[in-house]
Parts: structure tokens; C-alpha cells; sequence
């Protein structure tokens, strides 16, 4: 039987599948940063070069020419003779991947081939703005767009296997200057949470602190499976995600799967993967199996929000590229496989001076930190008033898979400090004198082992947005989503708060008040005011939707939900305000994203329609031909046949209600016409539950039907064969 010898084959390639073996260097420092470019460390730029550039950067002077003809003659240098023959402006449209456009360094000087690489090549490019997602902004004809140098993010090297590319980050803008990028908006909100962090620190004191940062640290989550079954499972190819599967008996039950030991084959992929990683300057730091199995995760070490986010893009690039050569496609959607644990990507920020202080370090005594307790306050009431966009920020068709399913946060956006901190601020808002507990270790009561230095707070793993010791943990991001959408809303909502901050600030300051009683006054009103975004319990609970309800904390299930808060000034006039997003780059991102929705699921409707007919039916069909076949003989040898004649009925019901609802589903689809935003709520509405029902129904003929004539790979397959 053809199946049956192709399933076989497969199995028997992926079990037997060898360890890719890679001459990694001992020692990182050897070779960490090979591949990127950064002028500050160039011996061939001038240290005056270095910090006119520098302080372009910082205070918005116009980058001089000349200091671009010296950079891009230094990185000519550099790429050249690491072997790069062309270079490319990198950046992130508003697709939510990354683009790129090679040009060659070849150029003709009187027909003799040179290479050449002008400061205006390294500035300034023009991709068609018309041909990337622009929301309706931007008409077919008017196809102009400009990408722009980003000085903050190094260039970096990529490796072909019969060449290199040098890829310089820029921003993306349409010829009028819109944003249609990720990346524009996300510097427009670090350089307004640097204005607004500095001057409220220079209030209070710090004056010598000029700049603040954004930073984070973004964990990424991801599946892998074996190459040979992913391309024979359209559904993976076309949506990412495995449209129906008949679970295995044993899945994640055990928990044994989390942070067991690591398969010989999967260890040798992300020694790989750290290696590409260091060499381009991303500081991957923990590696571990996740929850499910076939899951996994990878975390870097903190760097500018920027840089991080940058880098976040980059790493799930060279996920797909290292995977690949060890014969595995790393899947980062967010629920490739229903019924186990989905991959999210927690997204922990935080902010540091320039000076090198961490603002969200509380330190050990945090009841008498005034400075941390005024931030701590600040933060959650930002994240009080914009819970909202912060929910947009973080909704994909993907992600509505995960969000409030008891395996990740839920759609109510609520913030997890710990009892400690929850003590001091419960004091706090009632006036009370403040005198916590400071248990700084704990006794395991095993004497041969070392002494355990506790917390200050606990870790919640149902909160979307938890304070974890001295950063905020954003929990609710999906696995391939771009962080710089979460971050600059995040980034913006804490730089408003800090605003008005600094002139209550200067009010109490002027009534006569000390610095120490304004922090006081500043934290108590905050607190007061956001108390009710604050929640320490269990966010997965019945209890919490109701609680949150009370609160008055909105709870936006679904992406077509969230969306049409792009459009309500007030919800964002903190974006418009502070110039991070203007009203009509709201506009785009809004069109954009609700028409992204209604196509994803379009797509993922269409791929299933197929694999019900050109699968499910075929492999029902066979099967039942075998057992009739079967039957008839019995029934001549006058035998009951009685367990083939309840098989054949149970695929034949099976098989006609899924028929049923397929064509029920397509007919419904066919006639959606009006508003973008109403057909995709019909598509979260009705398509998607009908399709999870089709599901359900192809799982139970999958469980009827033997492995010989299931001809597509299942899950057992997918996610335990290595």
C-alpha cells in the first residue's frame, strides 16, 4: 500500500536521522560579534567622527555627510574582507517579518569593475512603498518610499552558502514620511520615554543622568519538527498551525517534557544556533525543552529595546536557517498543535540610565526606596490606562489561540507585583506606616545543600504583565510576533505618565514639600488611582473574569475585538500625543492588521476545505471500501461482520456531518461582503468555532482509521519522533 510504504519511509529517515556535527570554537569570546559592524569599536573611524555620530543620535542633529562617507568607506572595508559581495537595507514592514533588496558593491569606473559603497547607498534606499501592507495610505501608482539608516542597530553579516550579504537596519517611511514599519514608531517611543524619564530623574535629584533606555530581554518559544513530516502537512506549510490532529495518549500529562534532558539531536541544533547567534552579536544565554513536546525555548541576556527587538527578528530568522541544516523546520506559531501547550514569547523590560542604574531595581530594603516605589507606581498606572492598546499591541489571529486558554495569560491585561510589593502598596493607599517582612533566605532544610537567597516576590505564570525581581516580564506576547509593536505602546504609555509625573512633581516641590515627601505624595496618588490593575491571584480563574469586570478592566477576547480601539482618539491620543504614531498611521496599522486577520483565517479555511477533500475523504473512502469488501465476505461465510458494520457507520456519519458543515462554512464565506472589521468578526464569530467543530470531527475519523490509511503524518509523528 502506497501510504502505508510512504508514512514508513518517512518515519524511518526522521528516527534515523544523525546528529549534524559543527567545529564550534571553545571559547565564544573568540568569536562573538564577528558578524556586525559597529562603528564606535571601527578603528578606521576617528574618534571625533565617533561621537559627532554618537550625538546625532542623542539629540536629533542631522548626521553630517562627510561622518557617512567615513562609515560606509570603514564598513566597505570590513565587509569585503569577510567576503560580502552586497548589501541590503534590512527593515520591518508592516508584514511583521523583515525585507531586504540586494545591491551589489560592484560598480564600473570607465568599464573597469571596482567596488564602491557611497554614503547616500548607506543612508538612504527606495523600496516600493505601494507593494508592502500600507492600510490604503499609500495608491498603487504611488509607489514611492524611502528607508532610512538606523544608527542605534549594527550592521550585521549574513551568510549565504556561496556568499555574504551586509544588512544595514533601517526605518521604513512611505515619500509623505508615514511610518509603515515596525521600527520608526518604536525609536520615536525610546527617545519619548528618554525625555520624559530624564527630566523627571533630574527633578528628583539625579542630575547627572542625560539619557534613559528601554531595555528587555525577549525569551522566544518554538516547536521543531522533523522536515520530512512538515511537507507533508499542508496545513503547517500554508498556516503555520496543524488544522486538525488526533492527540497522542501521552502528551505533556507527565510535565516530564520541561526542562528534561535534551535529545542528542535537538542539542546539536542549538549549539549551532548559539554559535550563529554569538557570532552576530545576539546573546543567547538559556537553552531548555518547554512544556510541550517538541517545544523549546531560548532566551538572551538585556540589551536597548531597540537593539533587542532588532535582534528578536534576527534570531527567529537564523532559527529557520540552523534548522533547516539539521533537517528540522522550527514553527513559531503560536498554536501549531491544538490541545498541548502553545509558544509565547515573554518580553521582559525594564529601564536604565545612562549612569548605569537600573530604575526598577528595588533593592533590599524597598519599603525606603522612594525613587523605585515613584517608578514601580508610574508603570502600572500607564499600564492601568492604556491595558487597551496594550492589548492590541499583542493581538494576532495566532495569538487568539492561546490568550486565555490556561496555558498562557489571559486577554485581561492585570499586573503581578508579589506580596511583598503588594503589602507595601496596599500600606501605601491606605496611609498606613510601612514595615514588611524581609525574609532575604530560606532554609530548605537540607544541610549539604546551599543556602537558597530568596525573592521579593514569587512568579505568577498566569499574569500577562509581572514584575519579576527588578523588570517587568510582558507575558502575553506570541511567539512570532514583532516585539517592537508591544514595546512601543509600552514605551509611550510609561512616557506620558512619567510627564505628568514631573509636573506634580514641580507643583509639590513649589508648595514646599521635600523631594522625599513629593516621591510620597506622587506614589499614593498613583497608586490610589491603579490599584485595581493590580492582581496577585490566579489570572486563569472564572473568579478573575468576574473580578476584572467589577474593576473595570476591559477584557478583549479576540484581535476583532481589540481593534477598533486604533481608531478611538481617546484610547490613543497618548500615542498621538507624545508624536509616536499620528492619527493616520493609526488609520494604516488598523486597516493593515484587520485585513491581515480576515486573510490568515481565510487561508487557514481554505487549506482545511482542501485537506477534507483531497485527504480525509480519500483516506474515509479507502478504508471503508476495505471493511465493505470485508463485510461482504463475513456475510458469505454467514459471519455477523458486526464491529466492521458499526466502523463503516461511524466514518459514514462522520464523514456526511463533516461534509455538511465544510460546505455550510464555504457557502457562509462566499457571501460575506461590507466592512472589513464585520467580516473579520464573522470570521472569529462563526468560521472559527465551525472549524475547530471540522477539527474535532477529522480527529475522530483519524482515531477510526488505521495509521496504513492515514496517509498524513500525526501528531505521535510530529512531535515525539527525532
Amino acid at each position: 500500500m502506497v501510504q502505508k510504504q510512504v508514512k514508513f519511509q518517512t518515519r524511518n529517515i526522521s528516527v534515523n536521522r544523525k546528529e549534524r556535527v559543527v567545529e564550534i570554537p571553545a571559547k565564544p569570546m573568540d568569536y562573538y560579534g564577528e558578524n556586525i559592524f559597529n562603528y564606535l569599536e571601527c578603528q578606521d573611524i576617528p574618534d571625533k567622527v565617533k561621537n559627532e555620530i554618537e550625538e546625532s543620535t542623542l539629540t536629533r542633529k542631522i548626521l553630517k555627510k562627510d561622518n557617512a562617507e567615513i562609515v560606509a568607506k570603514a564598513v566597505l572595508k570590513w565587509a569585503t574582507e569577510k567576503g560580502a559581495t552586497h548589501f541590503c537595507h534590512w527593515f520591518s514592514p508592516l508584514t511583521g517579518k523583515t525585507a531586504e533588496k540586494h545591491d551589489s558593491f560592484l560598480d564600473l569606473d570607465d568599464g573597469k569593475a571596482i567596488q564602491e559603497f557611497k554614503a547616500s547607498q548607506l543612508m538612504q534606499g527606495e523600496p516600493d512603498a505601494s507593494s508592502f501592507p500600507n492600510g490604503g495610505s499609500r495608491s498603487t501608482f504611488e509607489a514611492r518610499g524611502y528607508t532610512s539608516w538606523d544608527i542605534t542597530s549594527p550592521m550585521f553579516l549574513m551568510e549565504g552558502t556561496n556568499g555574504k550579504t551586509l544588512c544595514i537596519p533601517t526605518a521604513f517611511v512611505s515619500y509623505n514620511g508615514q511610518a509603515l514599519d515596525i521600527k520608526t514608531p518604536l525609536l520615536r517611543s525610546i527617545s519619548a520615554l528618554s525625555d520624559a524619564a530624564t527630566d523627571f530623574l533630574n527633578t528628583i535629584g539625579m542630575d547627572d543622568v542625560k539619557h534613559v533606555v528601554a531595555t528587555c530581554g525577549a525569551e522566544q518559544e518554538y516547536f521543531l519538527v522533523d522536515r520530512s513530516f512538515y511537507f507533508e502537512r499542508p496545513d503547517l506549510v500554508m498556516t503555520g498551525r496543524t488544522l486538525f490532529g488526533s492527540l497522542s495518549s501521552r502528551n505533556q500529562q507527565l510535565d516530564d517534557h520541561y526542562f528534561g534532558s535534551i535529545d542528542d539531536r535537538v542539542m546539536s541544533f542549538m549549539q549551532e544556533l548559539d554559535y550563529e547567534l554569538y557570532r552576530l552579536g545576539i546573546p543567547s544565554k538559556t537553552r531548555h525543552n518547554e512544556v510541550a513536546p517538541g517545544q523549546y525555548e531560548l532566551a538572551p541576556i538585556f540589551s536597548e529595546s531597540n537593539v533587542s527587538a532588532d535582534n528578536n527578528m534576527l534570531m527567529m530568522a537564523v532559527l529557520g536557517k540552523v534548522a533547516a541544516k539539521h533537517n528540522f523546520v522550527a514553527l513559531l506559531h503560536e498554536k501549531p498543535f491544538a490541545g498541548i501547550n502553545g509558544s509565547g514569547k515573554h518580553v521582559n523590560w525594564s529601564m536604565s540610565t545612562d549612569t548605569g542604574k537600573n530604575l526598577l531595581e528595588p533593592g533590599s530594603k524597598p519599603n525606603d526606596n522612594t525613587p523605585f516605589l515613584a517608578i514601580l507606581s508610574i508603570i502600572l498606572e500607564a499600564v492601568y490606562r492604556h491595558a487597551d492598546i496594550i492589548r492590541v499591541s499583542i493581538a494576532s489571529a495566532g495569538n487568539d489561540h492561546r490568550l486565555g486558554a490556561n496555558e498562557a495569560p489571559p486577554s485581561i491585561i492585570s499586573a503581578f507585583i508579589g506580596d511583598q510589593l503588594g503589602e507595601i502598596v496596599q500600606n501605601i493607599c491606605e496611609g498606613k506606616t510601612i514595615h514588611p517582612e524581609n525574609n532575604e533566605r530560606m532554609d530548605t532544610g537540607a544541610m549539604q545543600v546551599a543556602t537558597v537567597a530568596k525573592d521579593q516576590t514569587d512568579r505568577n505564570r498566569t499574569s500577562p504583565f509581572a514584575f519579576t525581581g527588578n523588570k517587568f516580564e510582558l507575558r502575553a506576547v506570541g511567539s512570532d510576533a514583532a516585539i517592537g509593536q508591544p514595546l512601543t505602546i509600552l514605551n509611550t504609555a510609561v512616557a506620558e505618565v512619567l510627564t505628568e509625573s514631573t509636573v506634580l512633581l514641580k507643583n509639590y516641590r513649589e508648595s514646599g514639600k521635600s523631594v522625599e515627601d513629593s516621591l510620597k505624595l506622587l506614589t499614593k496618588n498613583w497608586l490610589v488611582n491603579c490599584q485595581n490593575v493590580v492582581f496577585n491571584g490566579d489570572g486563569y480563574s472564572d473568579d478573575w473574569i468576574k473580578e476584572a469586570e467589577k474593576r473595570g478592566l476591559p477584557n478583549l477576547r479576540t484581535t476583532p475585538d481589540c481593534l477598533s480601539r486604533l481608531l478611538d482618539k481617546k484610547a490613543t491620543e497618548f500615542l498621538t500625543k507624545l508624536k509616536v504614531l499620528s492619527p493616520a498611521e493609526l488609520e494604516t496599522r488598523y486597516n493593515v492588521l484587520v485585513e491581515r486577520y480576515v486573510t490568515l483565517r481565510n487561508i487557514e479555511f481554505g487549506t482545511l476545505e482542501k485537506l477534507f477533500n483531497h485527504n480525509v475523504v480519500p483516506y474515509s473512502i479507502e478504508y471503508k471500501k476495505l471493511l465493505l469488501d470485508n463485510i461482504k465476505i463475513e456475510k458469505e461465510l454467514g459471519l455477523s461482520a458486526k464491529t466492521e458494520l458499526e466502523l463503516v457507520n461511524s466514518i459514514n456519519v462522520e464523514l456526511e456531518q463533516l461534509n455538511i458543515m465544510v460546505k455550510k462554512v464555504r457557502n457562509e464565506i462566499d457571501n460575506y461582503h461590507g466592512e472589513e472589521i464585520s467580516i473579520a468578526k464573522k470570521y472569529s464569530d462563526f468560521v472559527l468555532p465551525e472549524m475547530e467543530k471540522i477539527a474535532d470531527g477529522c480527529a475522530r475519523l483519524e482515531e477510526l482509521i488505521p495509521d496504513s490509511y492515514w496517509g498524513l503524518p500525526k501528531y505521535y509523528d510530529m512531535l515525539f519522533l527525532r
